[in-house]
């Protein structure tokens, strides 16, 4: 399908096929399916994504009662940064929409567990976030020293994949049972930018709440 592009705040839609040379499922939505099941994060699986300058697949879910409340003001997805970054200030306090979407975790695929991680650890901040290698990965000589280390320092959860065989490796920090963090401008924008992917999707899956 078209890509989509907003270059200014790099939102950019990747294309959903992998390079030849990436030993993992041909199609990065059929990875991402794999994976976001085998770590049982709830929602829609959305096409990817690249935000931050990183390429993620996001996994969300739409919150039933703030969609309402944005159709019925008329409130679409707004993707412009620098109008988001002004939502956290003091004085914006119940004068911004509410946030429509709930982002489960982000999933970072990637030949090169150094490329995934790099992908992953900006969002782990504030939701779960994964990476996805080759299985060949995961038997390499540093996986354990190095990648598995560093991993476990940001709460990354790492997966191997195989063909269509999907394993985690490590599991990551959970937030499903965490308090609510507080959201920040980078937060609140990502939001945005889920909630327009989820509305742009042709049938989300139903939110738990």
């Amino acid at each position: 399908m078209p890509g989509r592009a907003t270059i200014d705040n790099e939102i950019r839609v990747c294309s959903t096929r992998l390079s030849s040379t990436f030993p993992l499922p041909t199609s990065v939505g059929d990875l991402a399916e794999l994976s976001a099941r085998a770590l049982d994060w709830p929602g829609t699986v959305l096409p990817p994504l690249k935000l931050l300058g990183r390429r993620i697949v996001g996994v969300a879910e739409l919150q039933p009662e703030a969609h309402a409340e944005r159709l019925c003001l008329g409130s679409t997805p707004v993707l412009d940064r620098a109008e988001i970054s002004t939502w956290v200030w003091p004085e914006m306090e119940g004068r911004v929409p509410p946030p429509a979407a709930q982002l489960t975790g982000v999933l970072a695929p990637s030949r090169h567990w150094r490329t995934a991680l790099t992908a992953a650890v900006p969002f782990a901040r504030f939701t779960n976030a994964a990476i996805v290698v080759p299985k060949a990965v995961t038997d390499g000589e540093d996986f354990v020293s190095s990648c598995l280390i560093r991993a476990r320092q940001f709460g990354v959860a790492v997966l191997s994949a195989d063909n269509d065989d999907v394993r985690v490796e490590l599991a990551g920090r959970s937030f499903e049972d965490a308090p609510a963090a507080e959201h920040t401008a980078v937060s609140r924008w990502v939001n945005e930018v889920v909630y327009d992917q989820l509305l742009t999707a042709e049938a989300p899956a139903p939110s738990r709440s």
